[in-house]
């Protein structure tokens, strides 16, 4: 991935490093923290300013389905607080939890970029449109029999 920045900027990596380790294990963890900043020549102060600005990275451990649902401004109107409420009762966990066996993490976010669809959910990087409690209930039945 340091290949892919011309000399002298491969610092532009990190937040693809990040994102790319994050999602093979699940989190960013102190290890992998050493490990970039390494191989990027960078402090590990100038990590940890990325990780505490950007709000998908994670140091806990998320679930195999993290489930992002917006609840700004447009999705609110659209009935994007209800959603979340039902996802919440739903799963039995809150925001940044995960289920007991790992399967769905979920998180209540600003905004996805989807306001012409609200309320809108993000999946891991699929989004969906326009969901309601029932299509919402379908598509976590789907995400636990994926496992």
């Amino acid at each position: 991935m340091i290949g892919n920045y011309p000399t002298g900027r491969q610092k532009g990596a990190l937040i693809p490093m990040l994102l790319y380790a994050q999602d093979e294990i699940g989190q960013i963890t102190e290890e992998l923290i050493d490990e970039v900043s390494k191989r990027l020549s960078v402090n590990r102060v100038e990590i940890e300013e990325v990780l505490g600005y950007y709000t998908m990275l994670h140091r806990e451990k998320r679930g195999k389905h993290h489930v992002q649902i917006c609840t700004n401004v447009s999705c609110m109107l659209r009935g994007g607080e209800e959603l979340w409420e039902h996802a919440c009762g739903k799963l039995g966990i809150g925001n940044k939890q995960t289920t007991a066996d790992g399967s769905v993490s979920l998180e209540e976010v600003e905004c996805i970029g989807a306001c012409s669809w609200a309320p809108a959910i993000l999946v891991n990087y699929d989004f969906h449109f326009n969901v309601t409690p029932e299509s919402l209930d379908a598509l976590i039945e789907g995400l636990r029999t994926k496992q």
